[in-house]
């Protein structure tokens, strides 16, 4: 019981996102466990209803996230940085670059470096292609489910987790990318269900991932002949002993540890690829990867939204290639999306969006050219001995080592990378799990990491056990759906932070309070600190704005001009300063009284004095072009006669010049 209590004590998890999410993962172990013939029949069906109806949902929301950041780059929110504006990148360049590259990397390019090329190459979307199209639209294929569009599902998240995080000041967590539209409720039932959604979805996900980890391993033990087989077992055993090793890592606190075994995997994995370059079609691999950029940049639109929806024959290869890579995508976005976040502090977000969806991308791009082509090149050369194993995908990277020289070596250090990627990845995700699940809260206790690495692994070995990778992207596919509504409210959260941002910091001073001086102080603090209603707005006008244009009609037609004061006396009173012209427009210097409404915080706060309603009133200018005019409720009688005058100048510097005859020019009188 004393353990129970300083467990409880210690821990970091919230109730109201750990709870629901534990129930629905041993939910899911029990089914699998117990019932695994069922659990897949039932999953399969799962599965085909969410491909029938909700395939086009998938496609949609992952290309609306690329329009949306390339627009947030292009547009001068571009400019609004991640954090504070004084604060510099916490990173050099080249070691953000550097970063990214090892984001990029993972078990999935190495299990699909090879797979992936191949079977599109051998199943084709389009029948009837001649043999370079057929390699040109397998290369394109595989680059736009690997390429920028991955890549934005996990920007939308890394960018609304920075920007709310490090300008905001608030936890890193999904619910603050929610602040805008729910302001103090993220912390209720809402922010609970949004980051609940979150953590299942991270769950699925690297479930998913370690569970192809796992093939791919097994897969490559047997190439060197350490395993004969490929049984449920084996597979057991491979991940007790990653995920065992990986908890050990959460626990031990050895991070240093960690991210000098990960440079070295990615230093690995580099040395890899040039090896591959090196021994294969290396010429070749150079022009197709020129050529099939191209291809790719030029498709990209139109690949983007592709739904075959006037070709029912192709939604099955739909369904099983883009729309679960686009669910896998979502699913890793929360654990992807942290690591970005934390590396990109003092970023623009222009700099943020083009360093996140190209530099990975392009390495994804390299890897699958060099890996894939060269596969392709091999299984052209030898008559489809790669095709003839083609349906046991976690033994083609391995089969294609067998081609290449240095056979064991390469498979050896392939079965390393993997092994480290396994490790590494399912470390790492432990982390963000107890970052997810406490609420952005640092320095969980050492047994909530053990829970987390358990449950993994149990998770993992349940789905395996009942249908293989099949049920494990089925449940991916599931918790993804309403994980890919969040990032769709999520993106019009983002969006109106930023634009509050930017209105916010590029607010400038009143046009009334521009030149002011310290005559008069005191009168125009007891302005500030007391809010206008329409009595003081009528008495404004009376009192000064009455007799400043007064006097000014009189000083115009002292010079020739024709002026005149108009006053409307009403629910929102106006003045009016007027000056008559012949073929030009009437300069019109308007103030009227407008309403604005206040924000809840200023009152409600009772440090805030004299302010109890939630609408104020101001006296607010207006012109005949129809610019917008600001509050001169602060201004004497001399300071409005000198705002008129600079307008006035302005209208008619503006009038001698040409160019804007289509704005100063009385163009009615001159249809008449």
């Amino acid at each position: 019981m004393n353990v129970l209590q300083r467990m409880r004590a210690d821990s970091t998890l919230k109730a109201p996102i750990f709870i629901p999410t534990t129930i629905l993962v041993v939910l899911v172990v029990i089914f699998c466990a117990f019932l695994p013939e069922q659990t897949s029949s039932r999953l399969d069906t799962i599965k085909q209803i969410f491909f029938a109806n909700f395939s086009w949902f998938y496609i949609l929301a992952g290309s609306i996230f690329f329009l949306f950041l390339i627009f947030l780059c292009v547009s001068r929110l571009g400019d609004i940085r991640l954090g504070a504006d004084s604060d510099e990148p916490e990173y050099p360049f080249m070691s953000w670059i550097a970063m990214l590259f090892a984001a990029g990397m993972g078990i999935g390019l190495m299990y699909f470096g090879v797979a992936e090329p191949i079977l599109h190459y051998l199943n084709p979307v389009h029948q009837n292609l001649n043999e370079s199209d057929l390699i040109k639209e397998a290369m394109v294929t595989t680059f736009y489910h690997w390429g920028i569009h991955a890549w934005a599902i996990y920007a939308v998240i890394a960018l609304a987790l920075a920007y709310f995080g490090f300008r905001y000041k608030l936890p890193l967590t999904i619910r603050s990318g929610f602040y805008p539209l729910l302001k103090n409720r993220i912390s209720g039932f809402w922010g609970h269900l949004i980051d609940t959604v979150a953590l299942c979805s991270t769950i699925f996900g690297l479930t998913t991932t370690l569970g192809y980890g796992a093939m791919q391993v097994n897969a490559g033990f047997k190439a060197l002949g350490v395993f004969d087989n490929n049984s449920f077992g084996t597979l057991a055993i491979l991940v007790v002993v990653a995920m065992t090793l990986a908890i050990i890592s959460a626990v031990s606190g050895v991070g240093k540890g960690v991210k000098i075994l990960s440079e070295t995997n990615l230093l690995l994995a580099g040395t890899l690829l040039l090896f591959v370059i090196i021994t294969g079609p290396t010429l070749q691999l150079f022009s197709g990867l020129t050529e099939n950029l191209g291809y790719y940049f030029s498709s990209l639109l139109e690949i983007s939204f592709r739904t075959f929806a006037y070709e029912p024959e192709q939604q099955g290869w739909l369904s099983g290639w883009t729309v679960l890579y686009w669910a896998w995508w979502a699913s890793w976005a929360p654990f992807v999306g942290l690591f970005i976040a934390k590396i990109s502090k003092g970023r623009t977000i222009r700099e943020f969006i083009l360093g996140v969806l190209f530099i990975p991308s392009l390495f994804n791009i390299l890897w699958m050219t060099t890996f894939g082509g060269s596969a392709i090149w091999i299984d052209q050369q030898t008559g489809g001995e790669l095709a003839a194993i083609s349906g046991n995908t976690e033994q083609l990277l391995f089969g294609f080592f067998e081609h290449l020289p240095f056979t064991t070596f390469s498979s050896v250090i392939a079965l390393i990378i993997i092994s480290i990627f396994f490790i590494t990845s399912a470390d790492s995700g432990i982390l963000v799990l107890n970052n997810i699940a406490s609420q952005g809260e640092s320095n969980a206790p050492k047994w909530q990491s053990v829970y987390w690495g358990g449950l993994l692994a149990v998770l993992g070995l349940s789905l395996l056990y009942s249908g293989g990778l099949a049920s494990l992207q089925t449940m991916t596919l599931i918790i993804a759906l309403p994980f890919m509504l969040i990032m769709l409210i999520l993106c019009i959260g983002l969006w109106q932070g930023l634009m509050i941002d930017a209105q916010y910091f590029n607010k400038e001073f009143s046009q009334g309070s521009a030149n002011w001086t310290g005559k008069n102080w005191k009168e125009r603090l007891e302005k500030i600190v007391n809010p206008t209603d329409r009595k003081d707005i009528r008495r404004f006008l009376n009192k000064v704005a009455r007799p400043a244009f007064s006097e000014l009609v009189a000083e115009f037609e002292s010079h020739g001009l024709t002026a005149q004061l108009n006053f409307v006396d009403g629910k929102n009173p106006k003045i009016e300063f007027e000056v008559i012209k012949e073929n030009l427009r009437n300069f019109l210097y308007g103030i009227e009284c407008q309403s604005r409404e206040l924000s809840d915080l200023v009152v409600d706060d009772n440090n805030v004095p004299n302010i109890d309603e939630s609408k104020i009133y101001e006296p607010i200018t207006y012109f005949i072009d129809g610019r917008q005019g600001y509050d001169v409720q602060y201004m004497t009688k001399e300071e409005l006669i000198a705002d008129v005058l600079k307008q006035y100048e302005r209208f008619m510097n503006l009038a001698m010049d040409n160019t804007h005859d289509l704005m100063t020019a009385d163009v009615e009188n001159m249809a008449e």
